[in-house]
């Protein structure tokens, strides 16, 4: 009877004479306002959408969270274009202004969602985010002592780097990494660029035409070239793990620069993770070397004292068709603890710097001298350097991409020439033939 009154409603005239035909047309309202009602949701029905933000209410709840708190946040959209590709990117700082401290601060680069699949990642951005105004908790910790804690630094998080990737999950690619335009951005930094492994993947590991072909590279390098930070972490997820420099090599920074790292590393794995986190280089822990990194970059080209990789999460029982799975937890439970724990281990990690950059002489803001081995934090001289060093490279990697154009061209134009040749002197030939 109910079924009869809505399609009165819809199809008045397909009702009184028709009744099949009202019957599926009623079937296909249905199912029209289902597919309507299931197209609002960012993910596709096997992602546990509850759990996480689309990247529009995560950035969204980002932006309303710095208006909140003016005193300690500031929030700006970098933005960059490449032959009429877009991207842009949010970096947020903290820097609590109205405390204060004599001593110049300790300045950090976190880096989030550089794969558009590790939607997990961007979920501790944002948690950290509201500790760091006391919003939000974290173990053992209370909200002064994290305060205390934060004081000694400026902070900046980029909580989503790869905003056209994630857009690309959140249609239904749940298993893309890369960004808009099909590139690993995790491969398009200058170090050891382009170089390919036996098993070299082009679906998961294509590096781009050059390096920094990608606008979300060049805005994460001027941001740290400009920000000049004393530490450096991208957060990855897939397996858990705490690297350091190198992943291109089966080898970690010589001296006392790679102890010091690696004892940090070593002690946040103890603390938080009961030892169960792979520690040690990229390439020398996670089974296969990885070219174009930007830790790489961010340590040897940028010099960032302290330059990590933290990966905070992965399944490896789930089904390689399954990528969110593998990625991302998809129980309330191990969702929460593993933000709980890495949120947590960062705060660690903040302490750590205050400990082995605390005795180190910083003079301003620009100008930060380390002790340690050759280790320094670039001045504006050093900036000045880094900056024709990425140039230097970019020319030369041009002036090589021009090589093989200009080198391809002239082979073809020989083989032209040649072909020419050959068929002039064929035609000789058959003329001379026929003359005689």
């Amino acid at each position: 009877m109910g079924e009869m009154i809505w399609l009165g409603i819809l199809f008045p005239q397909a009702s009184r004479r028709k009744p099949f035909l009202s019957i599926f047309l009623l079937l296909y309202s249905l199912l029209l306002l289902f597919c309507v009602h299931g197209s609002s949701s960012p993910f596709n029905d096997s992602v546990p959408f509850h759990l996480y933000h689309s990247s529009d209410s995560l950035l969204r709840e980002i932006e309303t969270l710095v208006g909140r708190h003016p005193d300690k946040f500031h929030i700006e959209t970098m933005r960059g274009s490449n032959r009429g590709y877009l991207a842009e990117i949010v970096v947020v700082t903290y820097n609590h202004t109205q405390r204060q401290i004599n001593k110049p601060k300790i300045r950090i680069l976190l880096s989030f969602g550089q794969h558009g699949r590790e939607l997990i990642t961007t979920e501790v951005a944002l948690q950290l985010l509201h500790i760091f105004v006391g919003e939000r908790s974290v173990p053992y910790l209370d909200s002064q002592s994290i305060e205390n804690i934060l004081d000694n630094f400026i902070i900046k998080v980029v909580p989503m780097e790869n905003l056209n990737g994630r857009k690309l999950v959140e249609a239904g690619d749940s298993c893309d990494r890369r960004n808009g335009r099909g590139v690993d951005l995790n491969r398009n930094w200058s170090v050891d660029w382009g170089k390919k492994e036996k098993d070299y993947d082009p679906y998961e590991e294509y590096p781009g035409s050059a390096p920094f072909s990608e606008p979300e590279a060049q805005i994460m390098r001027k941001l740290a070239v400009s920000f000049n930070p004393h530490i450096w972490v991208s957060v990855h997820s897939g397996m858990e793990a705490l690297f350091m420099p190198y992943d291109h090599k089966n080898t970690i920074p010589a001296g006392l620069a790679g102890h010091i790292m690696k004892s940090i590393l070593e002690n946040l794995n103890l603390r938080h993770f009961q030892r169960k986190c792979l520690v040690g280089s990229g390439g020398g822990s996670v089974g296969y070397l990885a070219h174009g990194t930007t830790t790489d970059y961010m340590y040897d080209i940028a010099k960032v004292p302290m330059a990590f990789t933290f990966e905070i999460y992965g399944d490896a029982s789930a089904s390689q068709k399954d990528c969110f799975r593998m990625f991302n937890p998809i129980d309330k439970t191990t969702f929460q603890a593993v933000i709980d724990k890495w949120c947590t281990a960062f705060i660690t990690l903040f302490e750590e710097g205050i400990k082995r950059l605390g005795g180190a002489q910083l003079s301003g803001y620009d100008k930060t001298t380390y002790l340690w081995d050759h280790l320094s934090v670039v001045d504006n001289d050093s900036k000045n350097k880094v900056r024709n060093r990425d140039v230097f490279e970019l020319a030369v990697q041009e002036l090589r991409n021009y090589f093989r154009l200009f080198f391809l061209s002239t082979v073809l134009l020989m083989f032209m020439f040649c072909s020419r040749i050959s068929k002039n002197k064929f035609k000789d030939m058959n003329l001379t033939l026929n003359g005689a």
